[in-house]
Formats: C-alpha cells, sequence, structure tokens
C-alpha cells in the first residue's frame, strides 16, 4: 500500500485528533503523528488514539529531549507501545531554544549531544530495564523499569534540518523527520544519511526518511497559499532555525523581512511578507489532485514517508483536517 502520513501540531483538540486519527486509519493511512508543542500532552492523546485503534502507527513529531527527563521519555514511549499493542514510533528531537528556555524554564545547550545521549539511555533501559548514565548531558545515578516493556527495542526516529544531525540519524536513528523538506533536498539528505551510517558501518538504505509537510487543501490554488502563510510567517518570525532553513532554500530575503517585520511585532507584514514561492517550495499546496501530485512527487524525490500536516486554528480546525484526510488518502 502507498505510505502516508498524518500529522498534528495544534488545532484540533485532543478528543478531536482521536476522532481524525480513526478516520485516517479507515482511509489507509500508515501513522499518526502528534506534536509537543502547546496542543496538549502528545502521549496521552497517542493512548488515546491507540485505544480506538488497531492498525495505524502511532508516533511524537517530535517528543523534545529537553522538557521531559529522559527516563520519562522512555517510559511515555513504553506505555504507548503496550497500549497499542506495540504500533509505537518515537521521534525526538531537540526543539528550540526559543521555546525550551522561556517557555518551560530549562536550560538548553548542546543540543545534538543531548539528542545522542537520549537515544543512548533510552534504548539501553528499555532493553536492559535499568541505566546509570554519565554524559555530558545528561546525568542519571540509577534509574529501574517496574514493568516489562511490551517491545524492547521501540523504533526511534530523530528530526534534522541540517548536515550535522541527519548525519547522527544516520549514525543511531530508525527513521529522519524532515520538516519543510523541498524537492530539490532530498538527494543530499540521503548523502548526509550516508556518511553518518557509514561512520559506524550501518547500511543507510534502512534508515526511513519521513517529512512533515505542511498541507493546505482548497478550492483554489490562491485560497491554499493564504491558509498556510500565517503558519510559514510563525516558523520564520520566531525560529531562528527554520528561518536559516528556509533561506538556504534560496529565500535569503524574504525570509529576512519575514523576521523583521515579525520581531517589530507587526504579524500582518510578517504574514503578507511570505511569499507563494516560499510556499510552493516547502508544502503540499491546492485542490486536492494538486495536493496528491505533490505528495507523489515528494515520493520520487526519494522521501519514504510523506505526513501531511495541516494547518489549522479555531474552531474549524478539526473539519479541516478531516478534509485534508480524506483528500490525500492512498489509493
Amino acid at each position: 500500500m502507498t505510505r502516508i502520513g498524518i500529522a498534528f501540531s495544534g488545532g484540533p483538540g485532543p478528543a478531536e485528533i482521536v476522532d481524525c486519527v480513526k478516520l485516517a486509519e479507515s482511509l489507509g493511512y500508515e501513522s499518526a503523528w502528534v506534536a509537543e508543542g502547546h496542543g496538549g500532552d502528545q502521549f496521552s492523546v497517542l493512548t488515546a488514539c491507540a485505544t480506538q485503534t488497531s492498525t495505524i502507527l502511532l508516533g511524537t513529531a517530535i517528543s523534545s529531549v529537553f522538557v521531559r527527563s529522559i527516563p520519562t521519555i522512555a517510559m511515555a514511549a513504553a506505555t504507548v507501545d503496550e497500549i497499542s499493542g506495540g504500533r509505537f514510533i518515537l521521534g525526538l528531537g531537540s526543539s528550540h531554544k526559543v521555546q525550551v528556555s522561556p517557555e518551560h524554564g530549562m536550560d538548553y545547550a548542546k543540543p545534538i549531544t543531548r539528542v545522542k545521549e537520549s537515544v543512548g539511555i533510552i534504548r539501553t533501559l528499555l532493553r536492559d530495564g535499568i541505566v546509570q548514565y554519565a554524559g555530558e548531558t545528561v546525568t542519571i545515578e540509577n534509574f529501574d523499569l517496574w514493568f516489562n516493556p511490551k517491545r524492547r527495542d521501540i523504533p526511534i526516529y530523530l528530526a534534522g534540518l541540517f548536515p550535522k544531525m541527519i548525519s547522527v540519524c544516520g549514525e543511531i536513528a530508525d527513521g529522519l523527520i524532515l520538516t519543510r523538506s523541498t524537492l530539490e533536498n532530498s538527494v543530499q539528505t540521503r548523502q548526509w544519511i550516508a556518511e553518518g551510517a557509514q561512520r559506524v558501518g550501518r547500511n543507510a538504505t534502512d534508515i526511513d526518511v519521513t517529512s512533515l509537510l505542511p498541507t493546505g487543501l482548497a478550492d483554489s490554488r490562491q485560497e491554499a497559499f493564504d491558509a498556510l502563510r500565517p503558519g510559514l510567517a510563525f516558523y520564520l518570525g520566531f525560529f531562528p532555525r527554520y528561518n536559516r532553513l528556509i533561506s538556504k532554500y534560496g529565500f535569503a530575503d524574504e525570509a529576512a523581512q519575514v523576521a523583521e517585520a515579525w520581531v517589530r511585532g507587526d504579524r500582518a507584514a510578517a504574514t503578507s511578507a511570505v511569499t507563494d514561492a516560499m510556499i510552493e517550495a516547502t508544502s503540499v499546496v491546492g485542490t486536492a489532485d494538486q495536493c496528491r501530485e505533490k505528495i507523489e512527487a515528494y515520493r520520487q524525490s526519494g522521501i519514504d514517508l510523506p505526513i501531511v500536516s495541516p494547518f489549522a486554528r479555531g474552531t474549524e480546525s478539526k473539519a479541516i483536517f478531516e478534509a485534508v484526510i480524506r483528500a490525500c488518502a492512498p489509493g
């Protein structure tokens, strides 16, 4: 069956997400992914999804290694995995300093090291039931599990945007989670994965390459572009790392203009500065037929698992997600 996933990052409430995941499963979606952020506790939402579904894979995209303790992440992953009957994928990432420090009151330092150490701790704890660890970013005197995980080796996918982190995925991850990728960067991404895999003697083809794809569905392309414009403005204005990513795609001047407007508090100007070309390059956008064509183009470019990620806020969020789920369902 054609692989496709659906991702949730704000918009529908927790119970509404469960309904949407049930719909996605009925239409043949391979997986459903829930972000961290401000949209509700991702592990709780996924546990609810697990009780209401039977085949769809359930993942975090992503869980930050800074805002929970690492043993807590491991226990949460094992819990969802058991309740889902072994359908869980743990997506991890470093998140962003602008979120971790001011929003959670946690120190943010050496993000790649923190991700690598977190993966090692989680795998050891799930495998052995006990872990002691003294690293650069994490120290655990002793932690033991008081239950036996259903699976001792839960798949771990890592978020990556730039060469160093993507290369780390090649070293230690079961899969890579890209965000706002383009059709042109898949070949380079594969090369970075291969470099990491080669360092440790892994087969790079064993690493699943996924991408979260902002998705705007409408009766016309212009309506779809307008629906996605506020979301990209937020990413460019609030997250320096995403601004740098989009700049590297050839939109340096445009990204700088959005960021400048965002910093001075002019959200309308920031949104207006997002061009159709920026959205087109990094998103699935348009009518149902156009969305399906773009998803297939991502597959052909080298993305193993396209993950559609609608942008919606407010009372109509659930309906927007359901429309995208139906429109992009595998044939």
